[in-house]
């Protein structure tokens, strides 16, 4: 596939908009792999082929706050988005590898435009409804739709997590969003483990359960 040419904003390199010009490509991308609870979030976005933004890049490398503000523009101006979630549940049952491809599946399925490729962060996925797809390897520092679909993802898994955190506070989630600090471990310790737990994860050496009523 012909590959575009990449942008300059200030003298820096900036990420490419797509493989091919010609088809309606989505960004792929997904958040939350590494946590020990809560869901896992994908979300794909199909941006106009004109679409720049000078902090558009991989939500890593973002604050929250721009990430945030990125979200707004994201969600405003790309010509279709969608955001998927897989839960813990899902999770400890299929494992997270599939359970990432699967919401990325999701989000694809909700999409209000059909795309006719998928860019896709990373090095692994499975075929979608004979829709080509290329795997890019840290793609969301590479290509803005996968940038934008990193940040969405990001995002819309952040703000669950807060909303988790209202619920269950003794674990720090609305900092550590469920990933493995070691606020989240002591609680964990202290007061055991919520029904939203990935427990086919280590979450400690010996692990405790707590039954938390609904």
């Amino acid at each position: 596939m012909p590959r575009a040419s990449r942008l300059h904003i200030n003298n820096m390199p900036a990420l490419l908009p797509y493989i091919n010009k010609k088809l309606i490509e989505a960004g792929c991308d997904e958040a939350g792999r590494g946590c020990l609870a809560g869901p896992v979030v994908a979300a794909a976005v199909i941006l106009p082929k004109n679409f720049k933004h000078p902090y558009l890049n991989d939500s890593k490398k973002l604050t929250e706050k721009q990430r945030n503000n990125l979200r707004e523009v994201i969600e405003k101006e790309a010509k279709a988005w969608a955001v998927a979630f897989v839960d813990n549940k899902e999770i400890d049952q299929i494992n997270i590898l599939n359970a990432s491809i699967l919401a990325m599946h999701r989000a694809v399925d909700q999409l209000d435009i059909t795309p006719e490729h998928l860019l896709i962060d990373g090095n692994r996925f499975k075929p979608y409804n004979n829709i080509e797809h290329t795997c890019v390897v840290k793609g969301d520092g590479k290509y803005l739709p996968i940038a934008a679909a990193s940040i969405l993802a990001k995002t819309h898994r952040d703000e669950w997590m807060q909303k988790a955190h209202a619920k269950y506070p003794h674990y720090a989630w609305d900092k550590n969003k469920g990933y493995p600090t070691k606020a989240h471990r002591t609680g964990i310790q202290e007061k055991g483990t919520t029904p939203l737990h990935r427990f086919t994860f280590k979450l400690l050496d010996e692990q405790l359960k707590l039954d938390l009523k609904e």
